[in-house]
């Protein structure tokens, strides 16, 4: 009986160790306007992710740096929109956005389009550029960090460690043989 209890014990244990944590990152699937895209000037920024996201940043620049952005972007879901300062100037827009996915694991990339036949003109005539501490949040790509790593390694420590009690426990009950 105790060496079948510790053969149980040994293999949920190497089963736990061995098994991968669940990696659901939430990736962009759509934008609007789309990446490199040609339109007129848009009132707002919608993305979506494949999973729902929160702590939304979207910070959106025209090529000489002035952000463009009106306010705070909202998620729901898996959408967040983030509204645009005013009528943007033809040009090239840049749109950088940060998320953290439903796991906890930040993800961000930029994207660009371009606005043509706006009445604004171009977007040379832009206001300056913001401080770059309110731009620090744009990244090129899918970022990597977060917590979540450090979650699992917890989990397997405590796993390990009761799989350890457990066996000392055993050992030392009296033999009912």
């Amino acid at each position: 009986m105790r060496r079948t209890a510790a053969g149980i014990l040994a293999a949920g244990t190497v089963l736990a160790l061995t098994a991968a944590p669940a990696s659901a990152h939430a990736a962009l699937t759509s934008a609007s306007p789309e990446k490199d895209s040609t339109v007129a000037a848009p009132s707002e920024i919608v993305l979506t992710y494949s999973d729902p996201v929160r702590l939304p940043r979207v910070v959106v620049t025209d090529a000489s740096g002035a952000e463009h952005q009106a306010g705070s972007p909202r998620a729901v879901d898996n959408k967040v929109t983030q509204a645009v300062g005013g009528a943007l100037p033809n040009g090239e827009y840049t749109v950088g956005w940060r998320v953290v996915s439903s796991d906890g694991h930040p993800v961000g990339g930029t994207y660009t389009f371009t606005v043509k036949g706006s009445p604004s003109g171009s977007a040379s005539q832009a206001p300056a550029p913001a401080p770059a501490s309110s731009r620090a949040a744009t990244t090129s790509g899918e970022d990597s960090g977060g917590s979540s790593g450090w979650l699992w390694i917890g989990l397997i420590a405590l796993v390990v460690a009761a799989a350890g009690g457990a066996v000392a426990w055993l050992r030392r009950s009296p033999s009912r043989d």
